[in-house]
This record gives structure tokens, C-alpha cells and sequence, in this order.
């Protein structure tokens, strides 16, 4: 990604770089824009950013490469790209994941300038295809079981993933799909992002924390570093066969 032209915009370079800015004052609001330049939306979101730096020149704009400032994302649990956080100083005022451009130019006019704005925000340039949750409510544990079970045997390789394998929303997902697409491996994906209830219960009934998890024949297989070993030494063709 081209470094931003504002002058209220900084490609984040370093861990000091980042404090320095932030720190540099406290009553300011900062956009933190945690993206990748793999994700298809965040190439999106990028403009949509830019176009928030120029409008409201008090804010700060700070772009983040998630993966490559790993410590930052980490302190800020991030998860997916593209995910933005609003904050005024140090204190937290709004968390937007996903390419919803709606909420993140709602989110800075309702904190940069309310007087100014008038509660109108700027007309999204983009908007998100996320998917709601669904199941978080009214499902018996029992019931949750079943649909877990049903859904990691709805094929003979199901990848539980943040994304899809056409829009991964992290990296471990990219490379993992990566991965069985060159060994010519079919599967089906489940997003778990658009699902908390499928989400939880996969780490509990897999006793497996973290995502994404690779399911074949009904079993966890692992995660990505598994399923490398796997590749590397032949025995996912041999478990897949």
C-alpha cells in the first residue's frame, strides 16, 4: 500500500514510531486502520480512510500492517483485516471489524466533530457483505453439538476459517487455503466470524483454541502448522485419499 498523502496520515513503521504519534496528544481521535495487502477489502477501505484523513484534518489516521507489527495488533486483539479502532488518547471509543465503511464513517463523525457533523455522517463508499450471526441465542448446548457435528461432516474436508478462500480475513486462513488448493485438495469452507455460537463451541468440542482448524472425515486434523507438516511429508494425501 502507497504511504498515505494526508498529513494527518502515517504508515505506522515501528512499535516507537506508533506510540510517539499516539501519545502526542491525548485529546486527539485516532483511527487505527489494521489491514493486509492481501485482503481485497481492505484495498477498498483504504480509500475510504483516506477520504476520512482529508475530511476531518483533526484526526489522527495511523495505517497498520497487521501482520508485520504483529506486537501491535496483538496488544489490540486483532483477529481479521480489515479491523479499525477509534480511540481519543489511550482510551478506546469505537471497534469496527469487517469492511463496513457505513459504521466506520458514522463511528468518526460521531467522534471527530459532533457539533460539525450534525449526526451526518459521509455516504459509504463500500459496504460489507458479512453475514449476521445466527444461533447465539436460543440453542441447548446439546443442540449446538449437533449443528457443530452436523457441519463438520458435511463433506469429506470442511476448513473453518476467518473469511472465505476467495476473501480470507487473516493470514493463517490465506496460506491454509493456499495450501489445499495446491494439493488439489477440494473442501468446503465455514466462516466462523459470521457465526460466535460455531465459533466458541469448535474450540470447546475440538479442544483446539484458535482458527483456522481443518476438518477431514468428521476430525480435527489442526491447524495450519499441522497441515503443513502434513503436506510436506505426504500423509494429508494419504488421510484425504
Amino acid at each position: 500500500m502507497a504511504a498515505p498523502e494526508n498529513t494527518n496520515s502515517h504508515q505506522v513503521e515501528s512499535p516507537e514510531q506508533f506510540q510517539s504519534l499516539l501519545s502526542a496528544d491525548l485529546n486527539r481521535v485516532s483511527l487505527l486502520y489494521f489491514w493486509a495487502p492481501w485482503a481485497q477489502p481492505c484495498k477498498q477501505m483504504t480509500e475510504v480512510v483516506d477520504e476520512l484523513a482529508r475530511k476531518y484534518p483533526k484526526l489522527l489516521s495511523l495505517h497498520i500492517e497487521a501482520e508485520t507489527h504483529s506486537e501491535i495488533s496483538e496488544s489490540f486483539d486483532i483477529e481479521s483485516v480489515p479491523t479499525f479502532i477509534v480511540l481519543r488518547g489511550h482510551t478506546l471509543l469505537d471497534r469496527i471489524a469487517g469492511a463496513d465503511a457505513s459504521a466506520l464513517t458514522k463511528a468518526i463523525a460521531k467522534h471527530i466533530d459532533p457539533a460539525s457533523s450534525n449526526g451526518v455522517a459521509t455516504p459509504p463508499l463500500s459496504q460489507t457483505d458479512k453475514a449476521p450471526a445466527t444461533g447465539t441465542t436460543t440453542e441447548t448446548p446439546e443442540e449446538l453439538e449437533r449443528r457443530l457435528r452436523g457441519l463438520m461432516t458435511q463433506s469429506k474436508v470442511v476448513l473453518f476459517m476467518k473469511g472465505s478462500p476467495d476473501v480470507p480475513r487473516c493470514g493463517f486462513s490465506r496460506k491454509i487455503c493456499g495450501l489445499l488448493r495446491d494439493q488439489k485438495i477440494e473442501f468446503v469452507h465455514f466462516d466462523i466470524l459470521t457465526d460466535e455460537s460455531v465459533r466458541q463451541g469448535l474450540k470447546k468440542l475440538n479442544d483446539w483454541p484458535t482458527f483456522p482448524q481443518l476438518i477431514v472425515k468428521g476430525e480435527l486434523v489442526g491447524g495450519l502448522d499441522i497441515v503443513q507438516e502434513m503436506a510436506d511429508n505426504g500423509e494429508l494425501q494419504e488421510l484425504v485419499a
